[in-house]
């Protein structure tokens, strides 16, 4: 009898600025996977524009902390790593259960996939799907105060008011700073930073007026841009901290390393969430973070920032929109509801 086969349809980078989707058929699942119809996933604004734009070394593996993203950034691949769903079908040898669970997933944008078990995240019943979807950026975030260890009393500041930045800004909030501010290039992150309780939001230019006097504790530069690194550094006070969690792909810039750099014996910490900081693994593992990861997006609901949904099917525009229009597209998730 031959094996039934299951539609997918899923999203290729194909060059600077082009995107296709294609339809293919999934083989059953074998006896040790689980078939998953994906209802939802998230565009990582940073990295995916990066992707999207061409800027990207193309010597660098996609993600090797991620089964899922084999190879190297070289046209056409597959990406995303954010995708809830539902698992339709088990094989022989898995456990049946997992038959109409929720699941996440560091998942490309596809509507189906075949996984192990093992590589999937069961979701509690009080997360929603697209509260789910935050879950990646989150963890950045999580990260990141990490590696800050932000002090009581500390003046803090956030470089960067895109999602991560703004989740980063959640997470320090609840700490017993005594500055907390955001800075944003766009107005209208600006605007939602301000909204979040003891956080104040200026632009590059009015965050040098409004400097604390001595210059800030720890700064977390997430802009994405090597410029943002510049300001930090302006911006920083004698031995404070800098945390960057930005990646700049192939973009560069000219860092000014000497002056208030040199004399302030600013330090400089490279954050990246695969791993977990080696003063902290004797404690934390990455299921622990994860723990800590759900309780906050269940307790942030931060698919109040979700900006455009669109079908798959129109990813061009999608990209186009995030590209030409960032302060407008803030976060953008693909449906797959009732897709077919």
């Amino acid at each position: 009898m031959t094996e039934p086969e299951f539609p997918q349809d899923f999203l290729l980078f194909t060059a600077p600025e082009k995107v296709q989707v294609i339809t293919r058929l999934l083989p059953a699942p074998n006896a040790e996977e689980v078939l998953v119809h994906v209802t939802r996933s998230a565009i990582s604004t940073g990295t995916e524009l990066l992707i999207y734009r061409g800027q990207f070394p193309p010597e660098e593996s996609l993600d090797q902390s991620i089964k899922s993203l084999p190879g190297s950034f070289t046209y056409p691949f597959q990406y995303g790593y954010s995708t809830v769903g539902v698992v339709a079908a088990a094989g022989s040898e898995s456990d049946q259960e997992w038959v109409g669970r929720r699941v996440f997933a560091f998942q490309p944008h596809a509507s189906a996939y075949l996984s192990l078990p093992n590589q999937l995240i069961s979701l509690p019943a009080d997360i929603s799907a697209e509260d789910t979807l935050f879950l990646p950026n989150m963890e950045t975030a999580v990260n990141f105060v990490q590696d800050g260890a932000p002090l009581i009393g500390e003046r803090v500041a956030v470089i960067g008011l895109g999602i991560v930045g703004l989740l980063t800004a959640n997470l320090l909030a609840r700490f017993p700073l005594s500055t907390l501010d955001g800075i944003d290039l766009l107005p209208g992150r600006c605007s939602i930073a301000a909204g979040l309780p003891g956080v104040n939001s200026f632009s590059p230019e009015k965050a040098a007026i409004n400097r604390p006097d001595e210059g800030y504790d720890l700064i977390f530069e997430l802009s994405g841009s090597p410029e943002g690194l510049n300001l930090a550094i302006n911006l920083a006070g004698f031995e404070s901290r800098i945390v960057i969690g930005s990646w700049y792909g192939t973009k560069k810039g000219e860092i000014n390393l000497g002056g208030k750099f040199h004399r302030n014996r600013i330090k400089l910490v490279s954050s990246q969430v695969s791993t977990i900081a080696s003063h902290l693994q004797g404690r934390w593992s990455k299921q622990r973070r994860l723990e800590t990861v759900i309780d906050q997006l269940t307790t942030i609901n931060p698919s109040k920032w979700i900006s455009h949904r669109f079908r798959l099917s129109r990813a061009q525009e999608a990209y186009e929109l995030l590209s030409a229009k960032p302060d407008e597209a803030f976060q953008v998730v693909f449906s797959y509801d009732n897709d077919r």
